[in-house]
């Protein structure tokens, strides 16, 4: 089973996403994780990614797609992808359609985690105290919120067309979130 989380930084994406992958013995594709990990490489993309980040920019679809498809050509990960911010504008929902073809998968869940600008603020404060996240400073956080809702809103029309779309509250309780996203996958 392959599922797309949608929501903005800080939505709890990656909190889901962890249940997910214990629960279905899956792989999470976080687009966070594995651009944090070239930064840490200190790899050419890393460089460009960190100056993308810093300005408060999504790293280009380039740099996104060519990461993700060694992961969706990956064998061992076939049909057991949760991905977790990606994709994040249209150029890569169907950069991820077209490597999902070649592989005979698809996507069987998309679930979009709806939350405020002032939620994500409150989160996002919290989590830079518990996790010490570079990307987590209040005026790189509005910046990325406002990117975010004004980029994967498109996104969020091409998919919200499909039968296994849901949009789900995030503002609620993790263990609520992870109900009702558990009622619609039938875990």
């Amino acid at each position: 089973m392959n599922l797309i989380l949608f929501g903005p930084p800080g939505a709890g994406k990656g909190t889901q996403a962890k249940y997910l992958v214990n629960k279905l013995n899956n792989f999470q594709i976080s687009t966070g994780d594995i651009l944090r990990n070239e930064i840490k490489q200190n790899s050419t993309i890393g460089k460009k990614i960190i100056t993308d980040m810093n300005d408060g920019n999504f790293v280009s679809d380039d740099i996104v797609n060519k990461l993700i498809k060694d992961i969706v050509f990956d064998p061992k990960k076939k049909d057991k992808l949760i991905f977790d911010g990606y994709p994040r504008s249209v150029t890569q929902a169907k950069n991820l359609d077209l490597l999902l073809n070649e592989t005979n998968q698809k996507i069987d869940f998309i679930f979009f985690l709806n939350v405020s600008k002032e939620t994500i603020i409150k989160r996002i404060e919290k989590r830079k105290i518990l996790e010490d996240r570079s990307d987590d400073e209040l005026n790189i956080i509005v910046k990325r919120y406002d990117a975010y809702m004004q980029t994967t809103r498109p996104v969020l029309d091409f998919y919200s067309k499909n039968p296994n779309f849901y949009e789900i509250d995030g503002s609620l309780k993790i263990e609520e979130i992870t109900a009702k996203i558990n009622s619609f996958i039938n875990v």
